[in-house]
């Protein structure tokens, strides 16, 4: 059994917890999948490119609207996906190499599972090797969820982790799941050419949204797509690219693919994490502290396998508190869970941060509520605009902002101002008075939201 330093469980934002600071040691990195993690290979990053090849083509689509003749002759999948890969798997296999070359990191590559405190199996395919660390680090993320329904039925399907590598667009694309995975990848094979139905439980599409973002957003895909809302999976039938998805009010969708997109579990199953002294959430998160350290000594883990927010900029900051608290134990610092954003590359943007409405009205806050609409805004009649709209919260009495919600063009971009002002403590009429707001510019969206708000003295 080889002991280092430092072990890392997991390469993606794992893997950037380390640099030259921690040269002086020995370290190692254990993943069984490319560098980079999910985000990289299977994630954020090519969905995000893919998502754009599909603005690109729903903007030739809707030219007319602005008096352009353009015709879309079509879409090449095939060419988008070896851009995209091509340069993604580039990025991933430069990424291993470079850990390889570094001099101070060991790189094993395969399934990881602890045995007992500190201590390591990797199977990597051909021997099977034992490992210690006198620190490690857990940052082995999640994977999809796949539903009984669709894994007893032994019948093929996709996740995220594959669909985006499929050698050809469906013909019809059955997506069971209404979260932000789901929106975005509906939204890419819908624009490619496929025909889209989605299937989903709750009542509206994207239900952890804002009430008014998730109702709008709801009607604008139900015009796009067939939407399934409050009706589940109960079985899976029929052979490889004919499949029959039989639903609970006695309905069927016939689709030659179906994507799976109901939410993600955490790894710690995977890695037998309760075996190395690690507590659980019910829900299978590895429990931490502020510090980022897990019940186990030694111990610290980031991103998916625990965080209660599940991005990778969320992840990329728990990796700057770990590298600091590995690096300095004496002067140890905390992890800021406030006024998270986050964002869905669907169509159209959608981005939030804060509370919604509804947790305002749960958690009995004096709150001031203020709606600007696009469409009254100059830069919204130049884009036409007619269903985005910016939402803002604010505590009456203080002025400061509880939640925001944007939902149009650029909406991941616009939210960044309130971020700020909630991160820093900025007051709304601080936020829409002090800086100037360039006019015409889709945010004054934001900016007349602000002033919109009926906050007191």
């Amino acid at each position: 059994m080889r002991t280092h330093d430092l072990v890392i469980v997991g390469a993606g934002s794992g893997n950037a917890v380390v640099d030259e600071r921690f040269s002086h040691l020995d370290v190692a990195v254990v993943d069984e999948g490319p560098f980079g993690g999910t985000c990289l290979n299977r994630g954020c990053i090519p969905s995000k490119m893919l998502v754009h090849t599909a603005e690109v083509a729903d903007g030739v689509r809707e030219a007319g609207r602005f008096d352009v003749d353009a015709a879309l002759h079509g879409v090449r999948w095939g060419d988008a996906r070896t851009r995209v890969f091509g340069r993604l798997d580039k990025e991933a296999a430069e990424g291993e190499e470079g850990r390889r070359s570094s001099g101070f990191v060991h790189v094993y590559r395969g399934r990881a599972r602890f045995t007992a405190e500190r201590t390591l199996q990797v199977d990597t395919g051909d021997e099977t090797l034992l490992i210690r660390g006198e620190q490690v680090v857990v940052a082995a993320g999640s994977r999809p969820s796949v539903p009984a329904p669709v894994a007893d039925s032994g019948l093929p399907y996709e996740t995220s982790d594959t669909v985006m590598r499929l050698d050809a667009p469906p013909r019809h694309l059955a997506v069971l799941g209404g979260g932000y995975i789901a929106a975005e990848l509906a939204h890419v094979f819908h624009a490619v050419g496929s025909r889209v139905t989605v299937v989903e439980q709750e009542d509206r599409l994207l239900a952890a949204q804002d009430a008014s973002v998730s109702a709008a957003y709801t009607e604008l895909a139900a015009a796009r797509y067939d939407v399934r809302t409050g009706t589940a999976l109960t079985r899976v039938e029929g052979e490889p690219g004919r499949l029959r998805l039989r639903l609970d009010d006695g309905t069927t969708v016939e689709a030659d693919t179906l994507l799976v997109a109901v939410g993600r579990t955490p790894n710690s199953d995977r890695l037998r994490a309760e075996r190395a002294g690690m507590s659980l959430h019910d829900d299978g998160r590895v429990v931490v502290d502020a510090f980022q350290r897990t019940t186990a000594p030694g111990v610290f883990a980031l991103g998916d396998v625990c965080t209660p927010f599940p991005l990778k900029h969320v992840a990329n900051r728990e990796a700057q508190v770990v590298a600091h608290n590995l690096l300095h134990p004496d002067d140890l610092v905390r992890t800021s869970h406030d006024a998270v954003p986050a964002a869905v590359f669907t169509c159209p943007q959608i981005a939030q941060v804060g509370r919604t409405e509804r947790e305002c009205r749960e958690e009995g806050l004096d709150y001031a509520v203020a709606v600007r609409r696009f469409s009254d805004t100059a830069y919204g009649w130049a884009l036409e605009d007619t269903t985005g709209f910016c939402k803002v919260l604010a505590d009456r009495v203080t002025g400061h902002l509880l939640g925001a919600h944007i939902m149009g063009p650029q909406a991941a971009a616009l939210i960044q101002p309130l971020v700020v002002a909630m991160s820093l403590g900025i007051t709304a009429a601080a936020l829409a008075g002090t800086p100037y707001w360039i006019h015409p510019a889709p945010t004054e969206a934001v900016s007349n939201a602000l002033l919109d708000l009926d906050l007191g003295p």
